[in-house]
């Protein structure tokens, strides 16, 4: 029997997709165009199983898929058509809700808007917060170790995240959906899966931290004079709020200036160099406004009165990537450093970018608060876009990867690897590193067919 026969056979003809496929072999950014074998839907962990199953023995290569969100082209097969896209969309349920445990116990496909919804029903929180969380999928989050815009206080989904359930490079079924805090009984392999991007194992499920709703919230648009002044703003904000402080973006008033081209109808209260948006969650809204006002003193800032003006100055931050994707492809940089390198880094590299590609548009943004900039570099007004990231891209990324090592950061903060990183990744991470990675994947995918030539050459 033929791989596509089997395949058809475990999960029925609905479910397993042939010929151009493009919602599942394009990725959301468009840079990355694929063809699959088949792609194959399964609605169950045993399906998940059975699956990898029938690839082993045909020898074909499997890459999971979650939402398709992804921005360095993991979860999209190659071009050479032999690939199997496993799609795990299927697979939504919230299995269990403990209250009493604050844990969730939910499938890999669930997106995260409508694990949201599933828990705020029973007045709780899950805390990750990303601008696709309409379509991105829980599974999808674990494997890339996602971060949004709450790490500041919540951490990577990593630190929210208990247990897990995983399918093997050899179709065995892993339950290791534990709602634990304490359990020093071996390796952590729940930790090691995290942020695998799907090169170990297919996660299927897993078991998720929950808190309680938060009653009271504030959100504030703060102008600030340079990075400098914004690191200082967020020094104080840490001290003056505390654990309420949940939430600290930055923008540039360049970035901002793509949103008001592309979307004008989003309003702008605020004009400065760079703006800080603030989030400080509680249980009484008085004392966080009160300590918000001695935070801001007489900085020009604007404090939102209700929910719908905090969503409005949400969207401001959330409309930054689409604006950048209407004005065409993008050099992308996902970094991290420490905040308080943070300053002279952007100087450092804003003058050699702007040497090496004179009129390029700088569009930096990010998460001040837990250190993760989004470093992106545009063409000039009126270059045409592929013809500057075909020009460019290789050594503009050297040249701010570099001075992001100079400056004791890293080249990866919370997209991963995927395919578009490979060759900074083995370049990049000190041999001894890249040594255990191997024989970490050889261990557990001695065949090499779990998202092959993601993450690891």
């Amino acid at each position: 029997m033929s791989l596509r026969a089997e395949l058809t056979a475990l999960v029925g003809a609905n479910h397993m997709l042939t010929g151009e496929q493009p919602a599942y072999t394009e990725d959301w950014r468009g840079r990355y165009h694929g063809r699959a074998l088949a792609v194959v839907r399964p609605g169950s962990t045993a399906e998940v199983a059975a699956v990898v199953r029938a690839c082993a023995a045909h020898g074909a290569a499997i890459v999971p898929q979650g939402g398709n969100t992804g921005l360095v082209g993991g979860g999209v097969p190659d071009a050479s058509g032999s690939q199997v896209l496993l799609s795990l969309t299927r697979l939504t349920a919230v299995r269990a809700i403990d209250a009493a445990n604050l844990t969730v116990t939910v499938e890999a496909g669930c997106t995260l808007a409508a694990l949201h919804d599933a828990v705020a029903a029973q007045g709780l929180l899950y805390p990750l917060r990303l601008a696709s969380e309409g379509s991105c999928t829980i599974g999808g989050n674990l494997a890339t170790n996602a971060g949004g815009t709450q790490v500041l206080r919540w951490g990577n989904a990593r630190e929210l995240c208990l247990g897990l359930e995983a399918v093997t490079a050899q179709g065995e079924i892993w339950d290791g959906l534990s709602g634990l805090r304490k359990d020093n009984s071996g390796y952590a392999l729940r930790d090691l899966l995290i942020g695998s991007e799907g090169t170990l194992a297919i996660l299927t499920a897993a078991t998720l931290k929950l808190f309680p709703m938060p009653t009271a919230r504030a959100t504030v648009l703060a102008a600030c004079a340079s990075l400098a002044d914004a690191v200082a703003l967020l020094q104080t904000a840490r001290a003056g709020l505390d654990a309420a402080l949940t939430g600290f973006e930055l923008m540039s008033g360049h970035a901002l200036a793509l949103v008001a081209r592309h979307q004008p109808d989003l309003r702008q209260p605020l004009r400065a160099p760079w703006l800080a948006l603030l989030q400080a969650d509680g249980p009484a809204e008085a004392p966080l406004l009160d300590a918000l006002a001695g935070v801001l003193a007489d900085r020009d800032a604007v404090v939102a009165a209700n929910l719908q003006q905090a969503q409005q100055l949400w969207a401001l931050r959330e409309a930054i990537p689409l604006a950048q994707s209407r004005e065409g492809l993008n050099i992308k940089h996902d970094i991290a450093l420490p905040i308080s390198a943070i300053p002279a880094f952007v100087a450092e590299a804003d003058a050699a970018v702007l040497q090496a590609a004179p009129g390029a548009r700088l569009v930096t943004f990010g998460h001040l608060g837990d250190g993760n900039l989004h470093y992106n570099v545009q063409a000039p007004e009126g270059i045409d876009a592929a013809a500057f990231l075909a020009a460019h891209e290789a050594p503009i990324n050297q040249l701010v990867y570099d001075t992001v090592q100079r400056h004791g950061g890293s080249f990866s903060a919370e997209h991963g690897i995927g395919a578009l990183k490979v060759a900074e990744l083995a370049a990049r991470k000190p041999p001894a590193a890249l040594a255990m990675m191997r024989a970490i994947k050889t261990a557990l995918d001695p065949h090499g067919t779990l998202n092959p030539g993601r993450l690891l050459s």
